[in-house]
C-alpha cells in the first residue's frame, strides 16, 4: 500500500466530520439490511455535506451513505471535497464499498483524509490508528485515520482519460 500523506484537517473540522456523520446515520433508511451507515463529505468551500444510506426492496436500486452525500454535493454545483468521515452502528472500523470508492475518486484528491468512525465514538476518549496499523488488526472503539489514495490504491481517475492512446481505436 503506497501512502499518501494526508490533506491537513483542522481539530475542529475533524470533530465536525464526526459529529455529522454520526447525525446523518439516523437519516438511514435500512429496514432489510438494518446496517445504518452515515457519511459527512467536507467541501473544498468548508461546507458539510451528510448522507445515508437508502435501501428499497429492489436490493440492487439502493444507495450508499457515502454516495448520497456526493450526490447531494454534485447535484448543487459543488464538485471537490477535502474529507470524508464514515461511520455505521458496528463499534468497528466500516469502510466505503467499491463503488463508493470509485465515485469519491471522480471529485476527491488521493491525499484527501478519510475517517472510518466506530459507533462507539466519543470526543477525546476515542483512540486514533493508521489504515496501515488496522490491516489485519481489531479497529472495535478506534477512529482509523486513511486517504483516499490508500482506500483505492492504483486507482482510475478523470486524468486517466486524458492518457494518449497506442492501441488500437486510437487516432
Amino acid at each position: 500500500m503506497v501512502p499518501f500523506p494526508a490533506l491537513p484537517l483542522s481539530a475542529s473540522q475533524r470533530q465536525t466530520l464526526i459529529s455529522s456523520a454520526l447525525s446523518a446515520r439516523d437519516g438511514s433508511y435500512s429496514p432489510y439490511s438494518k446496517f445504518r451507515v452515515g457519511a459527512c463529505l467536507l467541501t473544498d468551500g468548508g461546507e458539510f455535506v451528510q448522507g445515508a444510506n437508502v435501501e428499497c426492496a429492489s436490493y440492487g436500486g439502493a444507495i450508499c451513505a457515502e454516495r448520497t452525500a456526493v450526490v447531494k454535493a454534485v447535484s448543487s454545483g459543488v464538485r471537490r471535497f477535502v474529507g470524508l468521515a464514515v461511520t455505521s452502528d458496528v463499534d468497528g472500523m466500516v469502510s466505503p464499498c467499491g463503488i463508493c470508492r470509485q465515485v469519491l475518486r471522480e471529485f476527491c484528491p488521493l491525499e484527501m483524509p478519510v475517517l472510518l468512525v466506530p459507533a462507539s465514538y466519543e470526543e477525546g476518549k476515542t483512540g486514533t490508528t493508521t489504515a496501515a496499523e488496522a490491516e489485519g488488526n481489531d479497529t472495535q472503539g478506534v477512529v482509523v485515520e486513511t486517504t483516499m489514495g490508500e482506500l483505492l490504491p492504483l486507482s482510475f481517475g478523470p486524468g486517466d482519460l486524458e492518457k494518449p492512446r497506442t492501441g488500437a481505436g486510437s487516432s
